[in-house]
């Protein structure tokens, strides 16, 4: 693999990098790092065993890859410098909400320019990133792109037009199981259990259903039947929950995710 730049040094391109060199992708001396205030970038270089560049000059002088990884309100005011020096190269944004026209003005001469929206399960190469193309990837980009993310665990690749409908579901999905985690827990709490005990039985559900879900491969409404006795202890409880059209409950939340997520990246 090429020489991969991480221009930003917080948790994003911690994951990649650590990801990437956990796989063996790249060599150590194949990766390095800037950050503006020199501060991450120390801390990443020192935690992982990369490089630190010093100037942007440095960074990528002999980097064939960018993966910027910046806060995304700084790319308005990014150095101006960035377009000469990632001519020619493959940048690969992980800036939410910044459109691949918005990273063009940034990066007017990159070879291609690739968005992506990664979640947080991605700190532990268990995420899924959705990722998007200005122009049709090269056989060795598209080798390059796919090895990359795959540092962070799965990848889907959609049109720009469907970012802001994946950032709703996947990019703030973790939220929602997280909130569903806390409300199983508690309902334990109010069913007689002691807290941790709630706390333990709500998280290996979870971790337990998915991991079945994702192994058997069919239908979760499949298996929800498999659980389900007629006028069992489970089917009064989804009954409840159909009451309360929990369903419509989840469409709702991820809409309007998605409509913040149009409005954040509206000019973005």
């Amino acid at each position: 693999m090429s020489k991969i730049a991480f221009l930003g040094a917080g948790n994003m391109a911690a994951a990649f990098a650590e990801g990437l060199l956990a796989k063996s992708a790249p060599a150590h001396a194949d990766l390095i790092c800037y950050s503006e205030s020199g501060r991450t970038a120390a801390a990443l270089a020192a935690k992982t065993g990369i490089a630190q560049a010093h100037s942007l000059e440095a960074l990528l002088a002999d980097a064939n890859t960018l993966i910027v990884a910046f806060k995304p309100q700084h790319l308005a005011a990014a150095d101006p410098r960035l377009a000469d020096l990632t001519a020619g190269k493959l940048v690969l944004s992980v800036l939410a909400g910044k459109k691949i026209a918005s990273l063009a003005r940034t990066f007017p001469r990159a070879r291609n320019l690739v968005r992506t929206m990664p979640n947080t399960p991605s700190q532990i190469g268990a995420g899924i990133t959705g990722w998007c193309v200005r122009d049709p990837l090269s056989a060795p980009d598209r080798a390059n792109v796919e090895t990359i993310l795959a540092a962070l665990g799965k990848s889907v690749e959609i049109a720009e037009t469907q970012m802001d409908a994946l950032t709703a579901v996947s990019g703030s999905g973790p939220a929602y199981v997280f909130e569903f985690a806390a409300a199983l827990r508690d309902a334990g709490v109010a069913a007689g259990l002691a807290p941790d005990t709630a706390q333990t039985l709500a998280l290996e559900t979870l971790l337990g259903a998915a991991r079945l879900l994702a192994r058997k491969a069919i239908p979760p409404e499949t298996l929800r039947n498999q659980v389900t006795s007629p006028n069992g202890t489970t089917f009064a409880g989804l009954q409840c929950l159909a009451a309360r059209d929990f369903r419509g409950l989840v469409r709702d939340t991820v809409l309007a995710a998605k409509a913040r997520s149009e409005e954040m990246s509206k000019d973005s």
